[in-house]
């Protein structure tokens, strides 16, 4: 993913006024992109998938159109040739999916999120789990496939088999191959679980 993109979006979400800061973070701003690519969407829908209040949504939605990322109509808001083109690239490389309870969290709502050919930059993982605990995690654990198999740093090389349940769901679901990462994160609520594995998939992004 270019600079370009991920500094976009970053002064998207940015304070553009004196005042108190805005309650929602870049991955606000994803995460609406996504609802909004898969089907026009009215604002209270988009309310209550991001979990924010309709004030909220409102500066998101204004922030978004003033970028040139989306259009609003009686249908619903719908991604712009550009916002397509934005969606497209990040969702080129960036895919999660709900993996439910594993060995590796007893959270309420848990996603594995994939970022293709990045596992190189993977380290111990530390730095995205605290990325995942600043967003509502109650626990991230990340992963990259090697080898042909699944390893998580200082912990398995095998995680196949140290931790079948969830690498099962994550090998069905996200397909990963060769240098993929991988992060599982667990959270209270959907939102949260959401929102706190796009905060630690950034951190690969952004470097």
């Amino acid at each position: 993913m270019s600079s370009s993109f991920r500094h976009f979006l970053e002064e998207i979400a940015k304070e553009k006024a004196p005042g108190p800061s805005p309650t929602f973070s870049v991955f606000h701003l994803l995460l609406t992109i996504e609802l909004v690519a898969e089907n026009p969407i009215g604002r209270g829908k988009l309310a209550q998938n991001l979990g924010v209040g309709e004030g909220v949504i409102r500066t998101i939605l204004g922030r978004l159109t003033d970028a040139g990322l989306i259009k609003t109509s009686k249908a619903g808001c719908k991604l712009t040739k550009r916002g397509l083109d934005i969606w497209k690239e990040y969702s080129s490389i960036v895919r999660k999916a709900e993996i439910g309870k594993n060995e590796l969290t007893d959270a309420s709502h848990t996603y594995a999120i994939l970022i293709e050919d990045h596992g190189h930059k993977l380290k111990s993982g530390m730095e995205q789990r605290d990325a995942a605990v600043i967003a509502g995690a109650k626990t991230a654990t990340t992963m990259m496939y090697k080898a042909r198999r699944l390893n998580i740093p200082s912990v398995t090389e095998n995680a196949e088999k140290d931790f079948p349940k969830a690498s099962d769901k994550v090998l069905k679901l996200l397909k990963p191959v060769e240098n993929d990462a991988i992060i599982i994160v667990g959270a209270d609520n959907q939102a949260k679980a959401v929102y706190a594995a796009m905060a630690a998939a950034w951190t690969f992004l952004n470097t």
